[in-house]
């Protein structure tokens, strides 16, 4: 008679394991899942990571954050064993585990199974951005149908075998050899269990439990988040979104008298008293003085990085209205996007706000009211001010922050009678930019001053445009290149018409990108995919190259004092159209995600998230950053000073102006 070794060895197993035994194969399973994703990830990725790193370092430090993550999802349930993991509870801890077990799995499939796409579009495993884009599903599902939809579909594919085969296999598990424990036995052998799922999750016998920032152990952030697995990477996201006010913490502290201290060094206009109801207050006078001060006008171009700019050393040469309108005006040749989303590009620009690791204040609680935008400036010297874009405005929030910080009238999807075309993102740039050059005509006709932001959104996936405009790029249609061509075409067709009207010599216009298309690259801070065009023209300005490096937080400062406009505002950004500031190496800053970069010239100061600051040196011809070392202290507390002031100022309430500076307007 054959004797069922395999069975007997089970039996004796359960038999010395007892209830436990389902933990152990809840964590195998988990682990094979996240290894056999993690495998498939490198191989995709094997230049990048062979580069960066070895593939044993990430397989044992992508081995150490998998247990990280299944202790945390196993924790839950191990709580309440000694409660039910009993025989007067065993049908309903049997039931429990089934159903818990299955979302373990269903859980960590969905997220694995998510990954290659969102790398696709960001370059790192999904972050805070697969959360909070989670509240736009109409916006966020039609890009995905449209540019990701295989993905999408085998996705959704394996989640739902992988919650099928998990149903099965703790169903099996679960009626085979599980007999329960007597209490006294489970009680003994529970804070055995409590103790390891506690040095999983730790990871750490040190001070700090692991966090992400312990896996960043390459130059390439790529590399280093497919360490983690992206369920837990979205968890950590989830919990600093909890912990956004003192979010820049992760970097260092300082106190507030040390923060002005090292930045009045810097900005000279800024003084050291944080006693000041809004620290950062300093008056700048206009360096052009004009009877009447110049209406504005800023466009906002989506994701138009300089990838696309031939002239600035991009990759396609998809921009000939913009190189043509160029030379019309002023044309930055170094100029950077403080962050990666939109809103980070509309928080600089309007706000002059510098990034955090936080989400942007457009989106925070604290400043949808009583927040400095120039909107509210200008409101406040009788501009009318408004936004105008393609979209759904309250998208990012975008509605809400506006109006609450001085916009006066906002302009969506809903208001376009007959558009040309409209797509998942709303009209085309075309019924935009043609909207835009109504408004403008009515303004001025009534005499009205006027401020305008201006979004565009063709730019965006699933890049939808209308017909016939443009000579293709790209044969596939709906390409990233083509469009580009076809936002550039509305632009020049907009900028045509706009010279020949009324308005023209009293306005003054900036063309500026929020933000380039995809950032990534393999480097902590990827700051060729940071660079952005941008030109200033209209009314009477002359054509100029400013070849400093220059952040968005300089354009609201610039644009006023070419404007004629002297004001007493919060702003730190440089003033651009000051001589010296042409001859000065400028500054740039980035935050990309978890990580802050200062950039003085070609030096650069990389934060990292409980970790030392690293130097580097960014050459803009060959548009690489080479990490030669840790950061000296000085550089280290003068970028510090830098993420730490805007985090402080939100969280206090403290970045707006006093009303009715009289003497200081024209």
């Amino acid at each position: 008679m054959a004797i069922d070794w395999a069975g007997l060895m089970m039996s004796k197993l359960q038999s010395f394991l007892g209830p436990y035994l389902i933990f152990i194969k809840l964590l195998l399973s988990g682990l094979v899942i996240l290894s056999l994703s993690r495998l498939g990830l490198v191989v995709w990725q094997w230049d990048r990571v062979v580069a960066a790193t070895s593939f044993p370092t990430v397989f044992w430090q992508g081995l150490r954050a998998d247990l990280i993550m299944i202790g945390m999802l196993i924790a839950p349930l191990a709580l309440g064993m000694p409660l039910l993991a009993n025989r007067l509870g065993w049908k309903i801890w049997q039931n429990l585990v089934l159903i818990w077990g299955v979302l373990v799995i269903v859980l960590i499939s969905f997220m694995e199974a998510s990954t290659p796409a969102f790398i696709s579009q960001y370059d790192l495993r999904p972050n805070r951005l697969f959360v909070e884009y989670l509240r736009y599903p109409k916006e966020v599902f039609a890009t995905l149908w449209q540019g990701f939809r295989w993905p999408l579909l085998i996705g959704l594919t394996l989640t739902i075998i992988s919650g099928g085969v998990a149903v099965k296999l703790l169903q099996r598990w679960l009626n085979t050899h599980q007999k329960p424990w007597p209490l006294w036995k489970v009680w003994l052998t529970w804070p055995l269990l409590i103790l390891i799922l506690a040095l999983m999750i730790r990871s750490s016998i040190g001070h700090r439990p692991a966090n992400p920032s312990s896996f960043a152990l390459t130059p390439d952030a790529m590399v280093n988040s497919l360490m983690l697995n992206s369920a837990w990477s979205v968890y950590f996201a989830i919990y600093n979104m909890q912990h956004e006010a003192n979010a820049a913490e992760v970097y260092g502290t300082m106190t507030d008298e040390a923060i002005l201290a090292e930045l009045h060094e810097n900005y000279p206009w800024i003084d050291e008293d944080t006693q000041r109801k809004f620290p950062t207050l300093n008056v700048r006078q206009a360096t052009i003085q004009r009877d009447k001060p110049l209406n504005l006008v800023i466009i906002l171009q989506e994701s138009l990085g300089a990838t696309f700019v031939k002239s600035l050393g991009g990759e396609y040469a998809v921009t000939p209205q913009l190189e043509r309108l160029k030379q019309k005006g002023w044309w930055f040749e170094q100029l950077y996007a403080t962050g990666t989303r939109s809103v980070r590009g509309i928080e600089a620009v309007i706000s002059g706000y510098l990034p955090t690791p936080a989400r942007s204040v457009v989106k925070l609680s604290l400043s949808q009211q009583n927040f400095f935008t120039i909107a509210d400036l200008l409101k406040q010297r009788g501009y009318f001010t408004e936004f105008i874009y393609g979209g759904e405005s309250h998208f990012d929030n975008m509605a809400s922050f506006f109006i609450g910080n001085g916009f006066e009238s906002v302009i969506d999807q809903h208001d376009y009678d007959d558009p040309v075309f409209t797509g998942s993102w709303g009209v085309s740039d075309e019924d935009l930019l043609n909207k835009t050059h109504q408004q403008l005509q009515q303004k001025n006709a009534q005499g009205q001053p006027y401020f305008s932001l201006v979004f565009t959104s063709s730019n965006h996936s699933p890049y939808e445009f209308p017909d016939g405009r443009i000579e293709l790029d790209n044969p596939v249609k709906q390409s990233n290149t083509n469009a580009v061509k076809y936002a550039d075409y509305a632009l020049g067709q907009f900028f045509d018409k706009a010279m020949q009207s009324d308005y023209w010599e009293d306005t003054l216009f900036l063309v500026i990108a929020d933000h380039d298309l995809n950032v990534f690259g393999d480097a902590l801070v990827p700051i060729e995919r940071f660079q952005i065009p941008g030109l200033i023209l209209g009314a009477d300005i002359q054509p100029r190259k400013i070849t400093t490096v220059a952040s968005q937080i300089d354009m609201p400062p610039t644009l006023l004092s070419l404007m004629g406009i002297s004001a007493e505002t919060p702003m730190i950004g440089r003033d651009l159209s000051l001589n010296s500031e042409q001859k000065s190496t400028g500054r740039a800053l980035m935050q990309f995600a978890d990580y802050f970069a200062l950039m003085h010239g070609e030096k650069v100061t990389v934060l990292r998230p409980q970790n030392t600051a690293l130097e580097g040196h960014y050459s803009p011809k060959s548009r690489q950053l080479e990490i030669v070392g840790p950061a000296s202290a000085e550089d280290e507390r003068k970028a510090l000073a830098h993420v730490l002031l805007p985090s402080w100022l939100y969280r206090e309430q403290r970045y707006d102006m006093p009303l009715g500076r009289t003497d200081l307007m024209p």
